[in-house]
């Protein structure tokens, strides 16, 4: 079996200095958490930030093996419905910033999409995406491989903003934990 990647640099969504509020034990005994999503595929983590670090929304933070700066440990893996409401009214913002600072990965989706089934190809799972489209897709990058949102969006102009597209799938992949197909994001 293949072991899972670990995530290696994460945004944090949001700080919880006194610990989850529906924690029952006092107070006292309570650790700060923060909860962030990856950076490399988008794993929601909640993390335990190292005693007086200051910590702020949206911010950058290194959560691999080696000597790490603000972060103690990664504490565990969480769901999209154990994000607390202002990660979740975060969570479109992190994830834009992040499809922005990747484009090349997600302009290589568009270039390199297959089929997963004789009647299921990988660009259908965009929202907005259907034969038309995706045919129209595929003819244009024979001719020439695309090379950035605004090439996409130049060339297919059923398609003004490919970004939102990619957006929308991957909080769509995080929300829903029985979606049969994951392409940006690990189960």
């Amino acid at each position: 079996m293949k072991a899972e990647k670990k995530e290696v640099n994460a945004i944090v969504l949001d700080v919880l200095m006194k610990g989850h509020i529906e924690d029952p034990r006092p107070t006292f005994k309570r650790e700060p958490v923060v909860q962030a999503m990856g950076i490399e595929q988008f794993k929601l983590l909640e993390l335990v930030p190292k005693q007086a670090a200051v910590i702020d929304l949206h911010e950058k933070v290194y959560i691999g093996d080696a000597e790490r700066d603000k972060i103690e440990r990664v504490k565990r893996r969480i769901g999209y419905a154990e994000l607390t409401h202002t990660a979740q009214g975060e969570l479109p913002f992190v994830i834009e910033e992040v499809v922005k600072s990747r484009e090349q990965d997600f302009v290589t989706f568009f270039n390199k999409a297959i089929s997963i089934t004789p009647k299921l190809h990988m660009l259908h799972l965009l929202p907005g995406i259907g034969k038309k489209l995706m045919w129209e897709i595929l003819e244009a990058r024979t001719k020439k491989p695309f090379t950035g949102f605004a090439d996409i969006s130049a060339r297919i102009k059923s398609i003004p903003h490919p970004e939102k597209m990619i957006q929308a799938r991957i909080l769509e992949e995080l929300q829903d934990k029985d979606i049969k197909y994951h392409v940006f994001t690990t189960r």
